[in-house]
């Protein structure tokens, strides 16, 4: 498994509205500014999270992004998850895979699905309140 800039920018998007979050939305550009990212790869990154609702974003004078949980209520998982696709580290394992011919006589499978429970376990125990420490984690509340 190799995460791509698309989720790794994606997590830095994220921690960095749970940084910089005090009830108004953020602009895009700030965000893109304080993690050196291009702005129109941002534009590119960010329509996956609205649409999946872990953060809302509005446009015009004041408009911006912020998030719709608390930043403990983001498992790392579920945002490389919705930006990478699968996380799994082999093809045979990803989600709606073409069944494989090899399966019941492969040696290796029970490998690549522990590898798969281990990486997805542990990046569903890591949240976003985790990779920015506890400044900030009160003052971001779910909107109302």
């Amino acid at each position: 498994m190799m995460v791509s800039t698309r989720g790794r920018y994606a997590l830095r998007v994220m921690i960095d509205l749970a940084e910089h979050c005090d009830g108004n939305y953020i602009p895009l550009k700030d965000v893109a500014e304080r993690q050196d990212v291009s702005l129109k790869y941002l534009e590119k990154i960010l329509p996956v999270l609205t649409r999946n609702e872990l953060i809302v974003g509005v446009h015009g004078k004041g408009g911006g992004y912020k998030l719709t949980r608390r930043p403990e209520d983001y498992p790392i998982g579920e945002i490389l998850r919705l930006t990478e696709g699968d996380l799994a580290p082999v093809a045979c394992l990803e989600h709606n895979a073409e069944p494989c011919g090899r399966t019941a006589a492969c040696r290796t499978k029970r490998l690549w699905n522990g590898l798969n429970k281990i990486i997805n376990e542990y990046l569903d125990s890591v949240t976003v309140a985790d990779l920015i420490g506890s400044e900030g984690t009160a003052v971001c509340l779910p909107l109302s």
